[in-house]
């Protein structure tokens, strides 16, 4: 089976440690800056312990150093990555071309180069470029089609990485300005405020109103759950959850479910077997209802009525009491339990309630807040699925087999990791096969240890051996082989960077050009940057773009064949007109 990896979002050490029991075979994580989430730092001290447990199970970790820099940062990103490679970090997530002319002068470490999909990677000649150019890999834009991908994936020779599942950005990555903009907090920066979850207002030029007041920029999340098979058989190395934001139970669960998708048609990277105690269930966590985007072609992928979590869908209500109201259950029977979050669209709003108690199929909400008859009900926290996932012992553990020949007893692990360790023992056992059991039952118990036992070959009579003795024998060799595998541990160096022809003669501000490091690296690369970044200075000319689009409210509103002129007006009164790339089906949000 073809090799594929799981790459898992983590906001702390807790989180990572999480993913890793759960199945992940790398996690990507933000240090204390420099990260495209600014509110999910780490100490260098908290990833060095997250590199040493993943690198047990030979789970790489990968940290964001993907923020567009000054020429001071850039200095101290500098700093910053040397001693990310000292404590062994794998990769490096990167955005700056900053970083890549320090990495091509030798100023940096040979750390694995991942070119973000913050670099706005979402065509062929970019991907090439990068891959010319040297990176291990390039992280796609999520609106490409698999057709897109699989152009990608046959024509370079640098590991493609796709995310499979969370939170959609309206914009292509790296070209979104509208947070800066609006109140000087860049995307691009790790500041994003997330204006594209407000509500705003679409008219044409006329002032006639299209929509109004909904979140017209507002997508639902990403499941690619069901292209996995396709992905894998056109070349896609490495599959991303995004969600270094979201909380413990929710990479848990939803590591937990994308591990037991791909072990149905690829093989791990990592090592070592899951020992899940729950069931893993997508539509229970944190969602906006659901879309696999563009894979497949052009689908509904917006959510106007909500950014808010639904959840997962129960039925619909059949009956309305007083203090009460009955459901009829969709699908599979469902069970709901005091304290379970239930929300409801009333109107254009989605409300909510909790739920104090079920009597008799009667569900008692700690507040009606305008349920009726028909209305569609969700359930957006199941408690007591988070309590299991709250209170999982889920378990990782690396398979060891054990043999005994010539007074030698030898662990061999599923990597090929071998030690071994001299039993002796003068005396012989007066019942040698209570002695053979005895021997074997005390090395499956592997306890607390990060093995399990799989086949124990005995060639020869054992010798007498008391228990606490096979017991220290065990715990001792699982100990030389953990030292074993560490000393082992396939770590990947970057091959040395170089310049190569850029795609573009000339680059405007979409470069995000805002170091001088970063422009040199273009210039070397036969592209003249005309602009420095947005971030520098909001450029003046005309149809300056705040944000380019896969999603398009043309299409959302079928109006693809009318001659119209259309904007958005935000809460504030701010009006945005709209650009239609027809030919590309895209759209712009321009600067007012």
């Amino acid at each position: 089976m073809r090799k594929t990896e799981l790459l898992a979002p983590a906001k702390d050490k807790r989180t990572a440690i999480a993913a890793i029991n759960c199945g992940a075979d790398a996690v990507y994580i933000g240090a204390a800056n420099f990260g495209a989430r600014k509110n999910a730092p780490n100490s260098l001290e908290n990833i060095k312990e997250i590199v040493d447990y993943a690198h047990k199970f030979y789970v790489k970790v990968h940290v964001t150093v993907n923020t567009i820099l000054t020429d001071e940062e850039l200095e101290q990103a500098k700093e910053l990555i040397k001693k990310l490679y000292d404590i062994g970090v794998d990769a490096i997530i990167v955005q700056d071309t900053g970083i890549l002319e320090l990495a091509v002068r030798g100023e940096i470490p040979p750390i694995v180069l991942h070119a973000s999909t913050q670099c706005n990677n979402r065509t062929l000649e970019k991907a090439e470029f990068f891959d010319k150019t040297g990176l291990s890999r390039v992280i796609l834009a999520r609106e490409l089609s698999i057709e897109q991908i699989k152009e990608i994936c046959s024509n370079i020779k640098a590991e493609v990485e796709t995310f499979v599942h969370g939170a959609l950005c309206v914009s292509y990555s790296g070209q979104c300005y509208l947070s800066q903009y609006i109140g000087g907090r860049s995307a691009n920066r790790g500041e994003c405020a997330q204006p594209c979850r407000k509500k705003y207002t679409l008219v044409d030029e006329k002032g006639n109103i299209i929509a109004e007041n909904k979140h017209l920029l507002s997508l639902r999340d990403f499941n690619a759950s069901k292209h996995l098979k396709n992905l894998t058989e056109v070349g896609v190395k490495s599959f991303k959850i995004e969600g270094r934001l979201k909380d413990e139970n929710y990479v848990k669960n939803v590591v937990a479910y994308y591990r037991n998708e791909l072990d149905k048609i690829s093989a791990k990277t990592s090592s070592g077997k899951c020992f899940l105690d729950f069931e893993p269930d997508v539509n229970k966590s944190f969602n906006r209802g659901f879309t696999d985007y563009f894979l497949e072609g052009r689908k509904k992928c917006f959510n106007f009525d909500s950014p808010k979590s639904t959840g997962e869908k129960l039925g619909r209500v059949i009956k309305v009491y007083k203090d009460c109201f009955e459901i009829k259950f969709e699908g599979d029977k469902k069970i709901i339990n005091p304290q379970d979050g239930l929300c409801f669209f009333n109107g254009d709003e989605l409300s909510g309630c909790l739920v104090n108690k079920v009597l008799s199929g009667k569900i008692y909400p700690n507040k009606m807040n305008g349920i009726t008859s028909g209305m569609i009900v969700y359930r957006n926290y199941d408690v007591e699925f988070e309590k299991k996932l709250t209170n999982t012992r889920t378990k990782r553990r690396i398979k060891v087999d054990f043999s005994y020949e010539n007074g030698i007893l030898t662990a061999l692990d599923e990597d090929s990791n071998r030690v071994q360790i001299s039993v002796v023992s003068a005396e012989k056992a007066n019942n040698p096969e209570k002695m053979l059991e005895n021997f074997k039952n005390q090395l499956q118990k592997t306890g607390d240890s990060d093995f399990y036992t799989g086949d124990i070959e005995i060639n020869e009579e054992v010798p007498f051996l008391p228990v606490s003795e096979i017991n220290s024998l065990r715990r001792d060799i699982l100990k030389n082989l953990m030292n074993e595998r560490l000393k082992n541990y396939p770590r990947e160096i970057q091959q040395p960077l170089h310049y190569t022809k850029f795609p573009y003669d000339e680059y405007d501000y979409h470069a995000n050009v805002h170091n001088k490091m970063a422009k040199v690296f273009y210039e070397k690369c036969g592209c003249k940057i005309t602009e420095k970044s947005f971030e520098s200075s909001i450029p003046q000319q005309n149809d300056v773009e705040l944000m380019r689009c896969k999603h398009c409210l043309k299409f959302a509103f079928d109006l693809c064949k009318k001659s119209i002129k259309l904007f958005l007006i935000d809460e504030k009164g701010e009006k945005y007109p709209l650009k239609f790339d027809c030919k590309n089906c895209e759209m712009a949000v321009l600067k007012p």
